[in-house]
């Protein structure tokens, strides 16, 4: 493990208690990324990689071992400081968009910055020019139900970067999209990537995407690293 990782796992174990049933969702997963890189995850279902980023994320605790990010450990916050972390250092995207269907493109890309505080005319400005990144600048006005399944995962794309994080958790974006959309998505991570340094991690069942866009990728079976792509510069 690199001391000077942007984010590094040791020993990340996380398990679930069922009355005397005990899962071993991911064991002894240890990473280390540097910022700026693109991470695919591969793996069946079942395999541990909604389990691993729900944990990078902040959105669950391992049972053991540790999740380190720009040397602070993520593993150790408290609610509060886990609530921080979530809203300023990690967006997220889900195959399914999250979006509230009575909101504008521009209402749901702006909703974030509500909790962070931010003036009403500040959260439209910056969520115009953030939709605007993911092309959608025509579109702000049209509510869920008038935009495609690509233009609503793009939309969900924008609203997890308006806080500026600089991690992007990608768990299945193209689940729902068909091939040449899904190609388009993750396209735009990729620029987002290149262009902007975003560290971005993305769990797929679509392997060809992942080998042509990510610079390294690890494949999960039973909660464990079983392969890594060589990393590619």
């Amino acid at each position: 493990m690199s001391i000077d990782a942007f984010i590094t796992t040791e020993n990340l174990t996380r398990v679930y208690s069922t009355g005397a049933v005990q899962v071993v969702a991911l064991k002894d997963v240890n990473l280390s990324l540097e910022e700026g890189q693109f991470l695919g995850v591969a793996g069946t279902s079942g395999s541990g990689k909604s389990t691993l980023m729900n944990l990078l994320g902040g959105l669950d605790q391992p049972t053991s071992g540790k999740i380190i990010v720009q040397g602070k450990s993520i593993s150790t916050l408290n609610k509060e400081e886990l609530a921080l972390y979530r809203r300023y250092q990690v967006g997220m995207i889900f195959q399914s968009f999250n979006l509230i269907s009575s909101y504008t493109a521009l209402e749901n890309v702006a909703f974030p910055l509500l909790f962070a505080g931010v003036p009403k005319k500040d959260r439209l400005r910056r969520a115009e020019r953030m939709l605007a990144k993911v092309g959608l600048d025509s579109r702000k006005n049209h509510r869920p139900t008038e935009l495609s399944g690509g233009e609503q995962q793009r939309v969900a794309i924008a609203r997890s970067l308006i806080n500026e994080p600089k991690i992007l958790l990608a768990d299945e974006p193209t689940g729902n999209l068909d091939t040449k959309t899904s190609r388009q998505i993750v396209h735009i991570l990729s620029d987002l990537n290149k262009g902007q340094g975003l560290t971005v991690i993305m769990i797929s069942h679509e392997e060809p995407l992942l080998a042509e866009f990510a610079n390294a990728v690890i494949h999960l079976c039973d909660g464990k690293i079983v392969e890594r792509s060589i990393e590619k510069t």
